[in-house]
């Protein structure tokens, strides 16, 4: 085992070849103009424009400590999840792990370096939005414009949790059954129980126990070291709003018993994942051999393609190319016997209860990963330019992706339909299916992966799932 300065050696060597392929990337550009860009539609106003924040049905008043931390909180609660895409999906998603792997460089400290690289990227998106906010603070702030309340009240709640979410990617990528979609869907259950968690600490007192539940850090700038029994808090779109804002004191929040710990002890908790992580890491596998799958996973595998016949007659031309297309579409989309047994149990899971509540929320899940897997595969780099040789054009196959998954939604409503006699099962798969074949590829074309479309789509199946 190495150690000592030849541990060192490999950390700066992981973390200045991963900044270095960050700063080739044109999307550390974009991630970083986002931000400024972005902030001033993170303030609600009492017309409803941006994403509000509000206690007892009122906006706070906006001084700059309560800018800071509404900037800051809208980072670590609807912000997240880009993060989280932009980690998995920009350049440093592939690594030379053929090489590296076979190396005796400790892993713990290659996985050290990326990590600080991934979280110098969102620390640094942070400063852009930090500048961002003092310009934001110059403009709209009631009383003194503090730019260093703004600053410390922003980095104060926001940064643990970028620090964290660079430590959960990295985690992600050490063990092979979350490097994948099972990955993207366990960070969105962690995701939502971010959210859900601090409910339950909102009327206790401040305390690090109670900090450490909220990971997110938007409870005690918002509610006070002694919260009342009957305060809530909304974040998001607004609603209701009542006339007037309401005073907060978020700088005794900020200082109340227990949460500047808390915030630091998250950031503990990432170097800790880090070092679990390469603890635990396990090397990559070739996809080539499968030769040892199950008889469970052969069983619900696509199977082997028919043999060849070599005396068969020659193809004769489809009468309509586009149809012929749509239905290959389809059939990618739903490959795999695992699919198909699932989508039977998702249709007959809509002949009971409300459609609304029950079929449509299973059918759209269901969907969400047969589209952004057969998105992503389509819309791959090297693929994408191998299709331009083909009479049909990418646009058009994009057309045809959208119709296939708009047609396996109307599949999955078509028993629910009939047995309630009404027309209201197919225009509703008609309008979730067609927006999230449109979000899929439309996703997966910008990008060039499943990624984006499948963790965005999750989070817009989590909204329809609360509507």
């Amino acid at each position: 085992m190495i150690a000592g300065p030849q541990t060192g050696a490999v950390l700066r060597s992981s973390l200045v070849i991963s900044l270095i392929r960050y700063q080739r990337s044109w999307g550390l550009w974009l991630l970083l103009l986002i931000a400024p860009v972005g902030a001033r539609f993170m303030i609600s106003d009492e017309s409803g424009k941006g994403i509000a924040i509000a206690v007892n049905d009122q906006l706070p008043v906006l001084t700059s400590p309560v800018l800071g931390v509404w900037l800051g909180i809208v980072v670590t609660t609807l912000l997240l999840p880009a993060g989280y895409i932009y980690l998995r999906a920009n350049i440093n998603r592939r690594q030379p792990w053929q090489v590296e792997e076979v190396t005796a460089a400790p892993r713990v400290a290659m996985l050290m370096g990326r990590f600080l690289a991934d979280a110098a990227v969102l620390l640094a998106s942070l400063g852009t939005l930090t500048v961002a906010g003092w310009f934001l603070g110059w403009l709209m702030v009631t009383g003194p414009w503090q730019p260093w309340l703004i600053a410390y009240a922003l980095w104060l709640v926001a940064a643990p949790a970028l620090i964290g979410l660079a430590a959960l990617r990295i985690l992600f990528d050490a063990v092979p059954w979350l490097r994948g979609a099972l990955g993207d869907l366990c960070y969105f259950f962690i995701w939502m129980f971010s959210l859900v968690a601090p409910i339950i600490t909102a009327d206790q007192p401040s305390s690090l126990a109670a900090n450490m539940l909220d990971y997110g850090g938007f409870v005690r700038p918002l509610v006070g070291p002694q919260p009342a029994d009957n305060s809530n808090i909304i974040i998001g779109a607004p609603r209701d709003l009542g006339a007037g804002r309401i005073a907060l004191d978020v700088m005794a929040g900020l200082h109340a018993p227990g949460y500047v710990a808390a915030r630091l002890g998250w950031v503990a908790v990432a170097f800790a994942l880090v070092l679990l992580a390469g603890g635990i890491y396990r090397p990559h596998r070739s996809r080539r051999s499968q030769a040892r799958q199950g008889r469970i996973a052969r069983l619900l595998s696509a199977g082997p393609p028919a043999p060849a016949q070599s005396d068969a007659p020659p193809a004769k031309a489809a009468r309509s190319r586009l149809a012929g297309l749509v239905i290959a579409e389809a059939r990618l989309i739903g490959a795999g016997r695992l699919f198909l047994l699932l989508a039977a149990a998702a249709a007959l899971a809509g002949l009971y209860g409300d459609y609304r509540y029950v079929g449509s929320p299973l059918a759209l899940l269901l969907l969400i990963f047969g589209l952004s897997a057969h998105a992503g595969r389509s819309e791959a780099r090297g693929l994408l330019k191998l299709a331009l040789t083909t009479p049909m054009s990418p646009a058009v196959r994009r057309f045809a992706f959208v119709l296939a998954g708009t047609g396996w939604s109307l599949l999955l409503a078509v028993p629910a339909a009939a047995a309630r006699g009404s027309e209201d099962p197919l225009l509703l798969a008609l309008a979730s299916g067609g927006a999230a074949s449109v979000v899929a590829i439309a996703l997966a074309a910008l990008t060039g992966s499943s990624f984006a479309p499948r963790v965005v789509l999750l989070i817009g199946w989590y909204v329809y799932l609360s509507s």
